[in-house]
Formats: structure tokens, sequence, C-alpha cells
């Protein structure tokens, strides 16, 4: 299974002023090579191709003002179709990540093509919850995953997913997201276990 990501880090609160050096030294390495393929997340006038600190002048606007963005992946298989997960891996601090990997949304069934173009075109089986972070959490860093789907297979929340947007994990899970398994911090239940059969 091919996997393609990027992520933007975000803080909201009007203390989190920073100068671009200190933005620089926020974005660690670990952060940096989470971004594979060649994944775009296009905002009204932002556009997230890389791994990246959002600038301050647009905050407020993916909080508050901003719905979901536009998800296009030029190299995606026309006759492919995808998942898309954004996630929390910081909620509700980085200190303190004990709702880690806070679903903000999840598409299921989109089409490479019209992911080809920006045009997720796709059934959305958890609806865009804005990244609006705590006030006095810091930085979160917030995560898109688009997967290669498991071809003729439909698929759903278990009940357990559906009843909240928090995964039920351990901080020690939280803390990182192996390489090796992008997946392993979520739990063997609906959505993971399917896409788990393609990476293996």
């Amino acid at each position: 299974m091919r996997l393609f990501s990027t992520l933007f880090i975000l803080c909201v609160v009007p203390g989190c002023h920073m100068t671009t050096s200190t933005c620089d030294e926020l974005l660690s390495s670990e952060d940096a090579q989470f971004c594979k393929g060649q994944l775009k997340v296009i905002y009204p006038h932002l556009v997230v191709d890389k791994c990246m600190i959002v600038p301050q002048m647009f905050r407020e606007k993916i909080s508050k003002d901003w719905g979901p963005p536009q998800i296009q992946l030029p190299g995606a298989d026309e006759e492919k179709k995808y998942t898309l997960l954004m996630v929390d891996p910081d909620a509700p601090s980085r200190q303190k990540p004990s709702r880690a990997y806070w679903r903000h949304w999840l598409l299921v069934d989109a089409k490479g093509e019209a992911l080809q173009r920006g045009d997720a075109g796709a059934v959305e089986l958890s609806a865009y919850a804005r990244p609006t972070p705590p006030r006095g959490t810091g930085l979160h860093r917030y995560q898109f995953l688009v997967f290669e789907q498991p071809e003729g297979q439909s698929l759903s929340l278990s009940p357990q997913e559906n009843s909240s947007r928090v995964f039920f994990i351990g901080s020690d899970q939280a803390k990182m997201m192996s390489s090796a398994d992008p997946l392993q911090p979520f739990p063997v239940t609906g959505i993971r276990r399917h896409l788990l059969r393609r990476l293996v």
C-alpha cells in the first residue's frame, strides 16, 4: 500500500507569536520526515504541500473561518480509491496527549482521478472539524494521511470508532508514528484493520 502524508503545525492563542527562527526550530526532523508523496492540502489562501508551521496571519482563518480544504494528489492512480484521515496527535496538548490522534476528518472512496484534480469526491465518515487547539496548550500538529484503499471493500467505522473521535490508545503509542507502520498508534478496529491488510 502507498501512503501519502503531510502535516501543518498550528497554534491559535494570541500569545503564540514566534520569530521565523523559533518556528524553524519547532519543526523537528521527525515532523519533516513525516511528509511523503505529492499530497497538497489547499485552503483559500494557503497551500500546504510540505510539512510546515502555519504563518500567524492564517491561523485564525483555519480555526474559525475556512471550511474543509481541497485535497490534491497529482500522483493518484486513476483506477484506485483512497482514504483520507486528518488527525491531531497532540490532543489535548503536546505535553499530555491523552486524546492523541483525535480524528478531525475521515473520507473514504475518494476516486484517484478526482484527487488528481483536487476534488476528493468522497464519502465523509467523519465531518470536517476545524483545528482549534485549546487555549494555553501551545502548538499542535495536524496530520493528513491518504492511503490507497483496499479494492472491492467498503470501509466503515467500528461502533467504538463511531462513538468518539478519540482513538483509544496508550500515551507511549501516542508519542510516535512509526515509519514502518504508519498506523501503529491506531487501534486495530474498523478503518485500521482494513488499511493494515494492505500495508502487510
